[in-house]
């Protein structure tokens, strides 16, 4: 395939931007006058038109693309805008799969509401109730880290007034302590969806299916599944098996705190399981551990109290010295560290393991992330660079939207609220910045988190023209590079790392318009035209 016309933006500074690119065997064998040379031999000409762009395809550093694909075949109440929205399509959905047809819709599993529909993100059973009250219906909040359960459900968990808070999450009760229906974090959480009936490897791979297709038309060919079971490596195994699995991705297995050493020799098993089966499309290098919560529930893990919350400085899901520990072992069993940190006294200890390790196990290749990296301390910046660490932020949560200004601020208050999502000084600094969606907590539209990384204002334009936080902001060429010279970076693709340039894989995607010409809040509205994993189309808009 040779392309010619429009530009061709290599990211290798060796190269820039070019006017062709030729693609042999899903690799790139020449740029530039050298490509231009074959255009005799040429099977097939690529034109991009005067004003698109060819460019590394994205790289996605942090989602759950399963958990998004499954976001598919239950209740669609994502960006549902009210209670009684929600509640109506919750509804719809047990009337369209009664149990007597769908025995195995028994439980109403559905993602993700906006937690902040209601003050405090507190939701009650009874609202779900009035819509179906003889099924148990159980949904999550678009953070994950909080599910919104009716009566039913939670008589089937047998959660009541005398169930005692559990050690890592809450129960929300109303006045006289009975739980009102809404659950935070693991361990309340998993009160109520370790009932929920597993699904079969057909669905999950199905979901598979429809997450990749998401992803190739928004020009992602890799992404990192950040939280994953045993019973989804079997799926996605199976997915790379039957050609459903139709994008890179690299498997974090999540390290839970309670059980971690057994864990450890069945995560290596699995490796090795994925290395001989998994083909050249599936890795299962890394470990996921969280290390607190969320700002806006009250549970990501500050250095000092919430403001609205005195007496609290939110919920670690391992105390630091547990974490290091776990963090030093799995490092030492040659696994890349992943951990998620929203507090500044989570990336504290998230940073604070890596160093651990690194002091333990002397110097390797480990490339450890931090994902999300929502408040940090100044004193811990320039760390990151120092550690080597990857910071990996999700762009589009960094603009003063429903959730920082409903729940986030007021929890954390005006001073630490201005230390919000650090990327320019992180970028400053020397640290490697990689991108991701947390999908389906946010969109995995890259442009649309490209366009806030760069903007630091939301899509209506709020708070003016320097943005939130305007020290913070990127420049386009510096967020592209975060959305995939950093994501490949992350996933060891040095290969890819490198741009296009001969050699390389052609995982390609091409641009109806150049975002660095752009105007800045516009960037969301340039559309893909076209994606290709190793020189083979995943996406062709023409065609869809």
């Amino acid at each position: 395939m040779l392309v010619l016309r429009g530009t061709v933006r290599t990211g290798n500074e060796a190269y820039g931007d070019v006017t062709a690119l030729a693609v042999r065997d899903g690799r790139i064998v020449a740029v530039g006058a050298e490509a231009e040379a074959l255009a005799a031999t040429a099977d097939e000409v690529l034109d991009l038109g005067a004003e698109g762009l060819l460019m590394p395809s994205f790289g996605d550093g942090h989602a759950h693309p399963l958990f998004g694909g499954l976001e598919h075949f239950g209740p669609q109440i994502k960006e549902l805008g009210s209670v009684d929205e929600i509640v109506a399509e919750v509804g719809r959905w047990a009337a369209a799969h009664p149990v007597a047809e769908h025995p195995e819709e028994e439980w109403i599993v559905g993602a993700s509401y906006d937690p902040a529909l209601v003050p405090d993100g507190e939701f009650d059973a009874r609202w779900l109730d009035a819509a179906v009250p003889d099924r148990p219906v159980v949904l999550r909040a678009y953070d994950y880290h909080t599910v919104w359960c009716n009566t039913e459900a939670l008589r089937r968990a047998g959660v009541d007034k005398a169930t005692p808070e559990p050690r890592l999450g809450w129960i929300v009760r109303r006045p006289d302590g009975t739980p009102m229906g809404t659950l935070r974090e693991w361990h309340a959480c998993d009160l109520v969806l370790d009932r929920v009936p597993g699904r079969p490897v057909t669905e999950l791979v199905d979901a598979i299916r429809v997450a990749g297709e998401a992803y190739a038309r928004a020009g992602l060919t890799w992404v990192q599944d950040a939280w994953v079971e045993p019973e989804m490596v079997d799926a996605y195994l199976r997915a790379a098996r039957d050609g459903a699995l139709r994008f890179r991705v690299n498997l974090a297995q999540r390290a839970d705190p309670d059980r971690w050493r057994e864990q450890r020799p069945a995560f290596a098993e699995q490796r090795r399981r994925v290395e001989a089966e998994g083909g050249e499309l599936l890795a299962a290098r890394t470990v996921k551990f969280f290390s607190d919560g969320v700002i806006e529930g009250g549970t990501a893990a500050l250095l000092e109290p919430y403001d609205d919350a005195p007496h609290s400085c939110g919920m670690p899901v391992w105390e630091p010295a547990a974490l290091a520990e776990a963090v030093r072992a799995f490092d030492a069993d040659g696994f890349q560290i992943h951990i998620h940190a929203i507090g500044d006294a989570g990336v504290r200890a998230a940073l604070d393991a890596i160093e651990s390790a690194a002091r333990a196990n002397g110097e390797w290749d480990r490339r450890p992330v931090i994902t999300h990296v929502q408040l940090v301390d100044p004193a811990d910046l320039p760390r990151f660079a120092e550690l080597g660490v990857v910071a990996n932020f999700e762009p589009l949560w960094a603009q003063p939207d429903p959730l920082q200004t409903v729940l986030s601020v007021p929890r954390i208050g005006e001073k630490r609220a201005a230390l919000q999502y650090p990327m320019g000084d992180l970028a400053h600094g020397g640290a490697r910045l990689s991108f991701g969606s947390d999908w389906p907590v946010s969109s995995y539209e890259p442009l649309e988190g490209i366009q806030v990384a760069v903007t630091r204002r939301t899509f209506d334009g709020a708070p003016g023209a320097d943005g939130w936080l305007p020290r913070q902001r990127m420049t386009v060429e510096q967020a592209l590079g975060a959305y995939t010279a950093g994501s490949a970076h992350q996933a060891f693709a040095d290969e890819r790392a490198a741009g296009l340039v001969p050699g390389a894989p052609a995982d390609l995607v091409w641009l109806s318009a150049d975002p660095r010409t752009t105007d800045p809040m516009r960037l969301r509205e340039i559309r893909v035209l076209g994606t290709w994993l190793a020189g083979e189309p995943t996406f062709d808009r023409d065609h869809e």
